[in-house]
Order: C-alpha cells, then structure tokens, then sequence
C-alpha cells in the first residue's frame, strides 16, 4: 500500500514514517522543511522512500506529488505546531493548516483514496480543571490561535466526509515527547538548559497539567487506526499519564543529576489552558492499541538521547535563533 505523509519529516510524522516503512508501506514524504522539519530524521529509511520539498499552500505542487505517486492513504501531520509561535503569528497557523488541509481534501476528491488520516490535536477541546477528561464527543472549545487552526483542520476533514463521501478518519493525541522533538517544546527546553546549567523557565507557578505519550506509541497508534479503523470516525490517542508541569522538570533535572533551583517561575502564557486529559477507551476497546511505554521509561530514553545528540540540537537552535531575529527584524 502506496502512504503520502505530509509533514514526514517532522517530529510526529517521522516517528510514524520509520514505523510505516519498517511494517513494509511504500511512502512518500510531502515536507517543506520549514524550522522544525529535518531529513535526518529519516535519515535510516532514506533509501527506502520518496521524498518531495513541497508546501501543502501550493495546491499546484502537491497536484503533481499526487499524479506521480498514485498514493492509495493520506496521513496529514504537516502544520504549524508551537502555540506560542501562533499568538505572535496566527496568520501562518491559519495558511497552513487551514488552507493546506483544504488543498489535501480538495486533490482528494480528485485522486480517489482509501483512506485519509487527519491528525488533529487534543487542544481542539479546550481546558479541563482539574477533574474529567474529553471524549471524542466533547465539544470543541479551542482557546489559541493554533487551537483553533487544527480545530478548523479537524473539522474541514469531517466536512469532506459527509459532504463528499471521502474516507476521513480523524486522531486527537495527547502531548506527544521523544527524540528528535525540535528543541523550542517543552521538554527539551529544560534538557537544553539544564544540560548548560541555564535557568528552566516554567509559566506562571507550573502547575498546569498535560498528559504524555512517547512518540513511538503515538505511530503505533495512528497506525493501528490506518490499518482498523472506521472512516468518519474520531479516536483519541493518549496514555493516562498526566503531569504538573513543575513535575516534568523535577524528573529531567532528577535524570540529569541538576538542581531543582535552576526552576525560574517566568509571567504566563495568554490563555493559557490549565488542563488537558484525554478519554481514550474507545480507541483500546475498538482496535486494541494502548500506550506501552511508561512516562519513567520514556523520559530515560529521551534525555539519554538529547545527551548523545547535541550537536543536532546546536543546529536547531542556531535556526531558532535565526527565526526570532527575522520575526522581531534583529530586535528580539
């Protein structure tokens, strides 16, 4: 079976891309590399893909990916992903998620597929206090300019599907954490700055709260839904795992043997949302996937390989470096 991955060389979209071609799928990458995207991500199944520097905007571009590639499933990830990026610049979160999903379903209805995985985010539903956890059926109350993009993305897929008969099948993970996470998320912010005795910067008093899935069992997942799921459907992806914020840096400072006082308190985040926790029984009871790797297992891996990998993530920051000069136009 022939996978186009948007975003394949992302974070998330890598990890699944390793995961598909190892169960022996034929993929082809759709990937602009914009900051956050590398091919060295991909760099053990090169040989074994096909890869296209595209932009999901340029609806002409991906025309011609499809009439090459004759892909068979659609699996989107490609978006612009970091909300703090999206308050400063919510148009670019809009263009890409929006209008880019919008081209996709568009040359969808042209190039007939078997199916269309549209990988959408938890933040959609908005926040929890510090009881319940969201249902595939909760309503959507997103609270970010980036929310509310993957909401519209979200929500364009289920348009298409009772519009126009596509095969939309839509995920909703949890926060997502593991090698190769570009270095401007959460966790590897406090690796980066512990590993250089730099002050961890936590909003407001750190007692927001996420649920973590290992990126590894995230691909599983959404490969499981590929294989079993039922088109117009939605299943939430997550693990049960849910930590404070000031949590998650006291155990990467633990693994890395640092002081709890490199934790500085910085002003938060606007609407920021406390809480995000996840009902996913419905994705276990109907396809039997649930999340395998503990949160101690899990950050173990991922600190070991920031450590092992710094110089990649020098490279990274020297292009996030080189961003902010452009956003703030050398006046950060």
């Amino acid at each position: 079976m022939r996978l186009l991955v948007t975003g394949g060389a992302g974070f998330m979209g890598s990890a699944f891309v390793r995961q598909a071609v190892a169960r022996g799928y034929k993929v082809c990458v759709v990937d602009l590399l914009t900051y956050a995207g590398d091919t060295c991500r991909l760099e053990e199944v090169k040989e074994r893909i096909a890869f296209y520097r595209t932009d999901i905007r340029d609806r002409e571009g991906l025309e011609e990916v499809f009439r090459r590639e004759r892909p068979q499933v659609l699996v989107h990830f490609a978006a612009e992903s970091h909300v703090d990026r999206s308050i400063l610049e919510p148009r670019a979160f809009l263009q890409t998620n929006v209008e880019g999903t919008l081209n996709l379903l568009e040359l969808a209805r042209r190039y007939p597929l078997q199916r269309i995985i549209n990988v959408s985010t938890d933040e959609v539903y908005g926040e929890l206090g510090e009881e319940g956890r969201f249902t595939e059926d909760s309503p959507l109350r997103p609270n970010s300019p980036y929310a509310v993009s993957k909401a519209a993305q979200d929500m364009l897929g289920r348009a298409y599907f009772r519009t126009y008969g596509l095969p939309v099948i839509t995920v909703r993970p949890c926060n997502n954490y593991g090698p190769w996470q570009y270095p401007e998320k959460f966790i590897p912010v406090i690796i980066v700055r512990a590993l250089r005795d730099e002050p961890v910067p936590l909003y407001g008093n750190g007692q927001n709260v996420r649920e973590w899935l290992y990126v590894a069992d995230c691909a599983e997942a959404l490969l499981e839904v590929l294989e079993k799921g039922k088109e117009g459907e939605t299943y939430n992806i997550s693990s049960g795992i849910e930590k404070r914020n000031i949590e998650v840096a006291r155990a990467v400072l633990d693994l890395l043997g640092k002081p709890h006082s490199l934790i500085k308190f910085v002003k938060d985040r606007p609407g920021h949302d406390f809480r995000y926790a996840l009902d996913s029984r419905k994705i276990k009871k109907e396809l039997g996937w649930k999340a395998r790797t503990s949160f101690e297992e899990g950050l173990k891996q991922t600190v070991e390989w920031y450590q092992k990998n710094l110089e990649w993530v020098e490279r990274k920051l020297r292009d996030l470096r080189k961003y902010w000069e452009k956003v703030y136009q050398g006046d950060p």
